[in-house]
């Protein structure tokens, strides 16, 4: 599946896109009184912080990966399931925006003079867009799950950490058409 073109035009778009997600995890812990995510480093804009090996490989190969999750200690805010919460909302949203800031990007500048341009900027449109939504999906370990868990039971919470991978990989293998359709509505309300 090895693809020169996505590694050429989308690889970098990703890398960007990964950064700023995890950056705007540290950055809203950091915030919210938690020194965790700086003291580990990850209070940076430098994408080498934020990659992780296998996950960065995984995305080459098979074009689905990940980054290093931003350590975080729920303990440092002053309400932790609100902390907890709004850490966890800050990549997915972080992504949102900047899907946002180049969709306007997109139509502000004339395609026809940098047709090259338009093109990075939709893939980057869409790839964040993605990001964002995928993200919020409830199950573990995405960011959704976390903001979920602080509305369920116990019980069902620790049934959610316990079963999250494996309900994620039928998440992936079935659910990926809706994920997509609802990836392309958001897309074309922007553009």
């Amino acid at each position: 599946m090895f693809d020169p073109y996505f590694l050429l035009i989308s690889l970098p778009i990703l890398l960007v896109t990964i950064t700023i997600h995890e950056f705007a995890h540290a950055m809203v812990a950091d915030r919210l009184g938690d020194p965790t995510p700086r003291l580990a480093g990850r209070l940076t804009l430098n994408p080498i912080s934020h990659i992780d090996p296998i996950g960065l490989l995984m995305l080459i190969l098979v074009r689905f990966g990940w980054a290093k999750p931003v350590p975080i200690n729920p303990y440092n805010f002053q309400d932790i399931k609100r902390g907890v919460i709004l850490v966890s909302l800050a990549g997915p949203l972080s992504n949102f925006f900047t899907a946002w800031i180049l969709a306007v990007a997109l139509r502000t500048i004339p395609q026809s003079s940098f047709p090259i341009v338009g093109e990075i900027l939709n893939y980057a449109v869409w790839i964040n867009l993605a990001l964002s939504v995928f993200n919020l999906i409830p199950i573990p370990p995405l960011d959704g799950s976390k903001i979920f868990e602080g509305f369920l039971p116990y019980q069902q919470a620790e049934f959610l950490r316990q079963n999250g991978l494996f309900i994620l990989i039928l998440f992936i293998l079935f659910g990926s058409p809706l994920l997509f359709t609802i990836v392309d509505f958001i897309y074309r309300l922007l553009i």
